[in-house]
């Protein structure tokens, strides 16, 4: 095979090619054979053997549709993201907390051995001119390394970005291969507890200003769970394979859970009962108190993370979100870098399209940014993010009728030849910060020009004729009740600011 290559690349076009022996040519055809690569296809009705999977019709053309775990977005469903984006970011503000932004490519040593066993879902891409890259998996590492580049000793950020997983999608219950997290962190020495108990705030305040109001916040601490690891007698180097075994109780039964223990794992079956016993308890300041009694209060790991726990729980209690907490042995969070608290929300489902597991989720990181600073300088970090997809996936069912349209007055005309009327009008509007648009025709159809207000939902509608120029009046009709008014033209703009005041909250 070689000796044809060569051959053909030597003589491209003469004679001596050719003349190769029919031995060494019927040589490379067996060799072809017992490697099964097969030439063109020679009929085209049957489907070509050697051909790969491909995206493309019966036809040739290239098939239309998003990867894999990745969608696009109507104006009707970006109108339902702007609108949660816009509450979000106001609870965020709320707390005080400021706005970065990072790339979207990290270097591959950046994020690998930061997720445990997620490593592997992390989307790889080639050298790239001497660097080995990677899409970012989340934000928290990419800001564990902006902190540590930019030698930050306190900070309070938020950061509303894409992120991607090479995970196997679920697209009916939000989760994606590309999708949108909304974090909020806190770097920095502060009280113990306090920033924690605000993330726990955090999350509550946004769910309920989403309307999402029957959640459950489950809290655990690492510490606890290498307590009770610990006890139980599991080795030190498998805290974190079983602690990511654990992490799957809230989707797989505790059989399921000690079967991966003890086949896959190699852990002692009597160890992984005394796991259970514990890992399935749930409570508030009774668990705490449970614990503390017992034999496992003794531990100083557990000890230490109780007493936390304690602290995490009280502070809830002042900032009135206690209700939604739960402090639940069976979170794990299976991601390597959390050391401390650790959070997670479930919403209750209200119907079987909303049962979608988890909404948000974080904890403390107190060494991550040291990974990435000079002489592992500490910075101690605790943050939440929002599952801001399973989010979408609900309100777009509960708002199949928002509004799509920003568009707060409609330029309209009764009779032709008024376009450049029309287009003084909609640059006053303009003029004066007021959302407006009008028809593109020249002398389009009043009635066309009504029904498109209707179906866009644009709450009023500018109307002038030729009796309203001689008058300097304009006809205001809000399209919900279909009242008009007549207005003079020197108050229009405030009486179009004063009309939209009744429209507020409407989306």
């Amino acid at each position: 095979m070689l000796t044809i290559a060569r051959s053909i690349l030597r003589y491209p076009c003469s004679k001596q090619f050719y003349r190769m022996s029919s031995n060494m040519t019927d040589t490379v055809v067996d060799d072809l054979q017992k490697l099964k690569i097969d030439g063109p296809c020679s009929d085209p009705k049957k489907p070509c053997t050697n051909s790969k999977p491909g995206n493309k019709t019966k036809g040739g053309r290239v098939a239309l549709k998003c990867p894999k775990g990745m969608r696009d977005y109507t104006p009707d469903q970006m109108a339902v993201r702007e609108l949660v984006f816009e509450k979000i970011k106001k609870c965020f503000k709320k707390h005080g907390a400021v706005q970065i932004d990072t790339p979207v490519m990290e270097l591959k040593e950046i994020l690998t051995g930061k997720y445990g066993e997620d490593s592997k879902l992390i989307y790889e891409l080639e050298d790239q001119g001497g660097e080995i890259l990677a899409l970012r998996y989340d934000l928290t590492v990419p800001f564990a390394r902006f902190v540590a580049m930019k030698k930050i000793k306190n900070i309070k950020r938020y950061q509303i970005a894409r992120v991607y997983r090479r995970d196997n999608p679920a697209m009916t219950k939000g989760r994606y291969r590309e999708f949108y997290q909304c974090d909020i962190d806190f770097a920095g020495e502060y009280e113990p507890m306090l920033t924690d108990t605000e993330c726990v705030k955090l999350v509550c305040d946004i769910l309920k200003e989403l309307d999402m109001n029957n959640f459950t916040v489950k809290v655990n601490h690492r510490k606890i769970l290498d307590g009770i690891f610990e006890y139980c007698g599991v080795p030190e180097e498998d805290f974190r394979p079983i602690c990511s075994a654990v992490d799957k109780l809230d989707k797989e039964s505790w059989e399921d859970v000690k079967k991966e223990m003890v086949e896959v794992k190699g852990l002692d079956p009597a160890v992984a009962d005394k796991i259970g016993v514990l890992v399935q308890k749930k409570g508030q300041f009774d668990l705490v108190e449970e614990l503390e009694k017992s034999d496992l209060g003794e531990n100083k790991s557990a000890a230490a993370g109780l007493s936390d726990m304690r602290l995490l729980l009280e502070y809830c209690q002042l900032f009135g979100c206690l209700d939604h907490v739960s402090f639940d042995l069976s979170l794990a969070r299976g991601l390597d870098y959390y050391t401390g608290a650790i959070y997670e929300a479930i919403l209750i489902p209200q119907g079987k399209d909303e049962n979608v597991g988890s909404v948000a989720g974080g904890g403390r990181y107190d060494e991550l940014v040291g990974m990435f600073a000079p002489k592992g300088r500490s910075i101690p970090c605790v943050g939440v993010s929002i599952g801001i997809e399973r989010l979408f996936s609900i309100m777009e069912k509960r708002m199949q009728q928002s509004r799509t349209s920003t568009i707060q007055v409609l330029v309209a005309s009764g009779q032709k030849g008024l376009l450049r009327e029309r287009m003084k009008l909609l640059n006053m509007l303009w003029e004066n910060d007021v959302n407006a648009e009008m028809l593109y025709k020249a002398n389009p159809k009043f009635l066309t020009q009504l029904q498109y207000a209707e179906t866009e939902r644009i709450p009023l509608v500018a109307i002038i004729g030729e009796s309203e120029l001689q008058d300097g009046k304009v006809k205001l009709r809000n399209t919900v009740s279909k009242e008009e008014k007549l207005v003079d033209r020197n108050c229009f703009v405030e009486e179009v600011r004063s009309s939209l005041l009744g429209f507020e909250g409407q989306s």
